[in-house]
């Protein structure tokens, strides 16, 4: 009587076994696909994390912001992308087909950082013995003025040599001087009383030095 019995529980096993198998209800897969757009601008989001709930798989969109992943019915899609809000999106689970789009609007984050002020020196003691000690110059229009000296221009000139268009230009005056007097004697200034005039007032003025 022992072997029948167990052969009968074993096949009421067997049979309880086989029906839940044959009546669980088997999972609905959706191809979920669509693009992911700015909110300002409607212009697609390239390289935008995608992730399936809780699940370690998803997906990344492409250059133009396009995606394609497989879900279930009642999955939360997750979007997160650098510089934008994350965003969430709830899979129907009324969906009859197969195949299902989507435009998702992600926008953007923007971060306000405090102001950071960088200093040279560590306290507020070394910064005022640095400004105490510091030689504040003369204005730009001060040095324009020492540059523009007539005193110091002239000293300048003494010791800056002709360049090539200044040699030039002399020997052409030089050569036209020389074709102006062609044929005759040149001016003597030994005989021309205003030089005269402005050597006496140059020789009482003490300008000429006779050494």
């Amino acid at each position: 009587m022992f072997v029948p019995f167990f052969l009968v529980a074993m096949l009421l096993c067997f049979q309880s076994f086989s029906q839940n198998q044959t009546t669980k209800p088997e999972e609905k897969l959706i191809q979920l696909s669509g693009v992911v757009v700015e909110g300002d601008s409607l212009k697609g989001v390239p390289f935008t994390s995608i992730v399936v709930g809780k699940t370690s798989h998803g997906a990344v969109t492409d250059y133009d912001g396009f995606f394609t992943l497989i879900a279930k019915p009642g999955d939360i899609i997750e979007f997160v992308n650098l510089g934008y809000k994350d965003a969430q999106y709830v899979v129907p689970d009324t969906l009859k087909a197969t195949h299902y789009s989507i435009v998702q609007i992600i926008r953007r984050d923007t971060f306000t950082l405090k102001e950071v002020a960088v200093y040279p020196w560590p306290n507020k003691e070394d910064f005022k013995a640095a400004f105490l000690k510091r030689n504040v110059a003369n204005t730009d229009l001060d040095r324009a003025r020492q540059n523009m000296a007539a005193e110091q221009m002239r000293e300048l000139v003494k010791g800056v040599s002709m360049d090539a268009y200044g040699n030039y230009r002399y020997a052409m005056q030089q050569q036209y001087n020389k074709m102006y007097y062609s044929g005759q004697y040149p001016p003597n200034n030994l005989l021309n009383p205003l030089a005269w005039a402005q050597f006496i007032k140059a020789l009482k003025a003490g300008k000429l030095n006779i050494q």
